[in-house]
Formats: C-alpha cells, sequence, structure tokens
C-alpha cells in the first residue's frame, strides 16, 4: 500500500474481528459513570468543585481587565492599583490550587479507571469459556488490556473531564460576555451552531476510523505473538523477509486508519477557530463602528474581547476533545465486549460439591463435536474402575484428548452424562470437581516463577518439605537442587530454562504435590527422548499408584501394564482389553503395535549399522574417501 497521507486508501477494509461489539456513546458513556465514577462520587465532587473554581477564576480575568482599564489607565485612578494587583494575585492563586488538584484528582480516577478495567477483563479471560477462548488470537486479547483500555483511560480521565472544565469555563465566558454586551456576543454566537453540525460529522468518521485502527493494531499483536513463538521455524525455513512483509503490510494498514482519525481530529480546531475568528471580526466591526458615539467605552471593548479570546482555546478543546471522546468509545466497544462475554459453561442452580467415594469414572453414551454438525465423539460407553489405569490408543482425532476434556468439564458433551462415583459432574460445583482432579499434558505449561511455586501451583499452601518431597517422587529434586538458586530459581518464559524432560518432571511433581485421587495423562511423555521418557515413566508409575487414571499414549510401549485399553477410532470404541488380548484379536491394536513395532526395530536396526560402520572407520588408518 502506497503512503497516501491526506487522501484514504479507498481499498483499506476489514470485517470486525472477534472481540467487537457495538456500544453507542451514551451506553458507554452511562456506563462508566454507572461502574466507575459513582462509586466514587466523593473524589469526582471533589474533581468538579475544582473545576467549577478554575472556570470561576477564568470568568473573573475579564472584569478585572476592564476595571484596568476604565479606573487605572483611562480614569487615571491611582487607588484602585492596589486592590486590583491583590485581586489578580488571589483570583491567580486560587487559579492554580483549583487547577493543581483537579488534575491529581481527575489522573487518579483516570488510572483506577484502567487498573479495574484490567482486572475485569483478566477475571473474564480467567474463567472464559474455552471454546470461545480457542478462536481468538491471545495477541488480539493483549492489545485489548494495552492499547483498548489506555484510550479507554484518555477518555474517561482527560477527554471526558477536560470536556467538561472547558465547557464550564464556556458556560461562564458566555455567560460575562452576555452580560457585559448583548449585540456584541450575539455577533461572536451566531456561528457556533454551524460548528455544532461541523463536529457531528467528524465524530461519527473519528470512531469508525479508530475502531478499524484498534482491529488492526490487534492483527499486529497477534502477527508479532506468533512470529515471536515460531522463530526457529521462521529461521530454519528462511521465512524473515515474509514475515517483514506481513508485518509491513499490517502496520501500514494501522497507520492508514489513524491517519483517517487524525485528519478527523485535526480538522475540528481550525473548524472551530474559523468560526470564532469570523464571530471576532463581525463584533470587532460593530464595536469600531458605534464607538464614536459612546456606546463601547475602551475598558467595555477590552473586557468583552478578553472574554471572546479566552474563550478561544476552550471552545476550541472542546472541539478537539469530541472526537478524542469517539476514540474511547470504540475502543469501549471492544473492552467491554471482553468483559460482558457470558460463560456458558456455569454450574446449575442447585450445585453441590462432588462427594467422593472412590473415583470411579463413567462416560454414559456420550456424544461431542467441538462443531455440533461434526461430532468427534459418538455414544461413548466407556468405564474406568476406581483406582484402575485406563488407556486410551488410537489414531490422531480419533476423540482422546476430548474425553479428557469432558471427564475436566473444560466441555459438556451434547448427549450422555459424564460420571463420577455415580454423579452428573454437570449438577456438581466445577472447583470441587477440577480439586478432586490431577492433569499432566504432553506440553507442561510452567510459569515464570520458582521451581517451589510451580510445583505447588494450584494449593493454598506452599510447604517447604512438601514441595521437595513431591520433587523427589517426580525425579526432578536431584536436577533442582543442581540449579543456581535450587528452588528459587526461575523457570523463564514457558519453563525455556528447562529441558523437556526437566519441565515434565516439574508437571509431575505439581501433580504429586497436589494429591488428587482421579490422575489424567494426555500423552505425557510422547515428545521426549528414550532417556528422558524412562525417567519420566518411572516418575509417572509412582503417582499412579492408588489412583484412578485415564491416559492417552501413541507410544504403545507405554500403555502394557494399564488395567484396560480403550481403543477409538472414528469418535467410537472399537476395541477394549488388555494389551496381550488385543494384539491376539488382529484388530486396530494390533495393526498400530505391529507398526511402531516396526519402526521401532528400523530404528534399531539402523543404530547398529551406524554403530559397526563408525566402529570400521575408527580401525581403519586409511578410511576410504566418503565413509
Amino acid at each position: 500500500m502506497k503512503d497516501q497521507l491526506f487522501t484514504d486508501a479507498r481499498a483499506v477494509k476489514r470485517r470486525d474481528d472477534d472481540i467487537q461489539v457495538t456500544y453507542t456513546t451514551e451506553q458507554v458513556v452511562e456506563r462508566i459513570w454507572r461502574e466507575h465514577l459513582r462509586p466514587r462520587l466523593g473524589m469526582l465532587i471533589l474533581a468538579s468543585v475544582a473545576m467549577a473554581v478554575t472556570a470561576a477564576t477564568t470568568g473573573a480575568i475579564p472584569f478585572l481587565i476592564q476595571v484596568v482599564s476604565d479606573e487605572v489607565f483611562v480614569g487615571k485612578n491611582v487607588d484602585m492599583v492596589t486592590p486590583i494587583v491583590v485581586a489578580v494575585a488571589a483570583v491567580t492563586v486560587v487559579k492554580s490550587l483549583a487547577e493543581y488538584t483537579a488534575k491529581v484528582t481527575v489522573g487518579y480516577l483516570g488510572h483506577r479507571f484502567i487498573a479495574d478495567l484490567r482486572i475485569a477483563m483478566f477475571s473474564r479471560l480467567s474463567y472464559a469459556d474455552l471454546s470461545w477462548m480457542q478462536t481468538v488470537h491471545s495477541g488480539r486479547l493483549l492489545s485489548g488490556f494495552l492499547n483498548d483500555a489506555t484510550l479507554i483511560r484518555q477518555t474517561a480521565s482527560r477527554a471526558l473531564v477536560a470536556l467538561v472544565e472547558n465547557s464550564l469555563k464556556v458556560i461562564f465566558l458566555v455567560g460575562v460576555m452576555l452580560y457585559m454586551d448583548l449585540r456584541l456576543s450575539g455577533a461572536v454566537l451566531v456561528f457556533m451552531p454551524i460548528g455544532v453540525i461541523i463536529l457531528g460529522r467528524q465524530r461519527r468518521k473519528m470512531r469508525k476510523s479508530t475502531t478499524k485502527s484498534l482491529q488492526e493494531t490487534g492483527d499486529l499483536s497477534a502477527l508479532i505473538s506468533q512470529t515471536l513463538q515460531g522463530m526457529r521455524i521462521v529461521r530454519a525455513y528462511r521465512q524473515e523477509e515474509r514475515e517483514i512483509a506481513r508485518a509491513t503490510r499490517t502496520i501500514n494498514r494501522t497507520l492508514e486508519f489513524t491517519m483517517r482519525g487524525a485528519r478527523a481530529r485535526a480538522a475540528s480546531g481550525p473548524g472551530v477557530e474559523l468560526l470564532v475568528g469570523c464571530g471576532f471580526a463581525v463584533a470587532i466591526y460593530l464595536a469600531a463602528t458605534t464607538a464614536h458615539i459612546g456606546e463601547v467605552t475602551l475598558g467595555h471593548f477590552m473586557g468583552f474581547m478578553t472574554s471572546a479570546l479566552l474563550i478561544y482555546q476552550p471552545l476550541k478543546s472542546v472541539a478537539t476533545l469530541q472526537t478524542s471522546i469517539q476514540e474511547g468509545v470504540a475502543a469501549a466497544s471492544r473492552v467491554f465486549g471482553i468483559i460482558d462475554r457470558e460463560r456458558t459453561l456455569v454450574d446449575a442452580p442447585d450445585a453441590k460439591p462432588l462427594a467422593l467415594r472412590s473415583g470411579e469414572i463413567v462416560f454414559d453414551d456420550v456424544s461431542f463435536g467441538y462443531d455440533p454438525e461434526q461430532p468427534v465423539l459418538r455414544e461413548i460407553a466407556l468405564t474406568v474402575p476406581a483406582g484402575k489405569t485406563v488407556a486410551l490408543v488410537g489414531p490422531s482425532g480419533s476423540g482422546k484428548s476430548t474425553l479428557i476434556n469432558l471427564a475436566l468439564r473444560f466441555f459438556d458433551p451434547q448427549q450422555g452424562r459424564v460420571l463420577i462415583d455415580g454423579q452428573d459432574i454437570s449438577k456438581v460445583t466445577i472447583d470441587s470437581l477440577r480439586d478432586k482432579i490431577a492433569l499432566v499434558t504432553q506440553d507442561p505449561v510452567l510459569f515464570d516463577d520458582t521451581m517451589r511455586a510451580n510445583i505447588s501451583y494450584g494449593s493454598a499452601d506452599e510447604a517447604n518439605g512438601a514441595v521437595e518431597a513431591a520433587a523427589k517422587a517426580a525425579a526432578a529434586h536431584e536436577f533442582i537442587a543442581q540449579l543456581a538458586e535450587g528452588y528459587d530459581t526461575r523457570a523463564g518464559e514457558a519453563g525455556n530454562a528447562l529441558s523437556g524432560g526437566e519441565k515434565q518432571r516439574i508437571a509431575i511433581a505439581r501433580a504429586v504435590y497436589k494429591d488428587a485421587p482421579i490422575l489424567l495423562l494426555d500423552e505425557p511423555t510422547s515428545s521426549l527422548d528414550s532417556q528422558a521418557e524412562a525417567k519420566v515413566q518411572r516418575a509417572l508409575e509412582k503417582l499412579m499408584r492408588g489412583r484412578t487414571v485415564l491416559t492417552i499414549a501413541h507410544r504403545l510401549s507405554t500403555v502394557k501394564k494399564a488395567d484396560m485399553i480403550c481403543v477409538l477410532d472414528g469418535g467410537r470404541i472399537v476395541e477394549m482389553g488388555r494389551h496381550d488380548e488385543l494384539v491376539k484379536a488382529g484388530g486396530l491394536y494390533a495393526r498400530l503395535h505391529k507398526t511402531q513395532f516396526d519402526i521401532v526395530s528400523d530404528d534399531l536396526d539402523e543404530d547398529r549399522e551406524d554403530a559397526a560402520a563408525a566402529a570400521r572407520t575408527a580401525k581403519s588408518p586409511h578410511p576410504v574417501a566418503g565413509e
């Protein structure tokens, strides 16, 4: 896209993104008042009084100018000098104190407001349905926290409050002008209705351009986030220039929409300035043509023109701030869209805590699809006996991870029920359900916190002895003890300070520390090398003793000891039994087992050939070229 600073790029169009909701200006202002300003009414009244005093002292200045002109310069009344000087000093001191009070108070209200918004957004996202979270890129949500919330703060603290302050000044100064001279005031103010019409058009342009600019900024945040996460792939495939080109397009689109708003904002001030200037010209003409007959004295004219000049800046600010408010309204439509999103997965009205007795899990005729038109699971009937281990096996996309998600009630089935000890989990409290379950996933999630905090994550207390005991049970204590700060060493972003096997053992230690009677394992060793897998597998075997375990594994070698193996294909259970039984049956499990066995055998043969070749090379004093 070419740089077109003063011309709209008409080809730049886009649809609303996933977090965009439309609110009117009245709805946004009413909500800011109801939820954020009215609860702090005392501080708001203080700010309003301070702004009113500022406006009143500003309105007093023209009277002082008139008195100085008529009494001192024209009337030569020396006795008035001292009272006028004292009055000017007093007005200046009061005005300065009032302005300071207003700015500090308004500043706090604005920053408190943005803090409340961010807390509300984070709280909503923490409990938001996973089905929605999976459709929105994290970069767009991050943009809401940073860019959108900041624009709303500017609207609430700077634009909205400054609009009130400047409007009060305009009201006071218009009152002074009308008191001094109705005819000259009419000449100055006659152009104001035209300005209102112009501002109305600019406000609509401002809101539209800001909305699109914020959407593009969200796209840019998403692009930067995924590029940073995938930087190794970008470098490996030499796609740096492609990613730069994508970022350039998005940045240029953001610039274009931003400039549309800048043009609308820039047109507001000069437009009002032109109209006020025309009013000044008419007023000066009327005053000059009547001065010779004594209708307008010098002091009268000076006082009136001071009022007219003082009204210029707040009137121009009101014009500019009207468009700035639309920036905040556009941002609020996105932020409130996040805050107002309703959860669909909530506790039932009569939900009771889960009364766990043994830990038996039953999937009773369960069908589910992330898209209801495309089921992932079909009529699943499966029982995980208390204290036993059931392994889920099958091709990718057969529904294994979905069963784990349903057991944790991340989603509700479209048909059937999930029962724990005979209790429908949709009718027990979500907190009590998840308190009884520990989860270890294929890609362990570690937070940028200490090892100790990561192990005790999800527990109210952080007992040092229990943390170390959990780490020992997960075969993690030895490598943690060798870290620079031991258990107080930070894991880094996403645990990048640790290897894959070390991260997995920390995740297992977290499950040990939670000591939940039900354990869900989602391919916890699939991404590890053989040595790391062996250590993790030993730790898992300790963790699984005496618990109800539902585990997923692609490596069939890890499920041979399971009490029962459930084979899924196409969302249905096609086989069930123990390892030896399923191998003898010659079904899907046997074919999967044979395929993996052949791959492992080929790998072992290749390893032996490589080792033999290396040995021959080492013995030969003159290696053959190319060997």
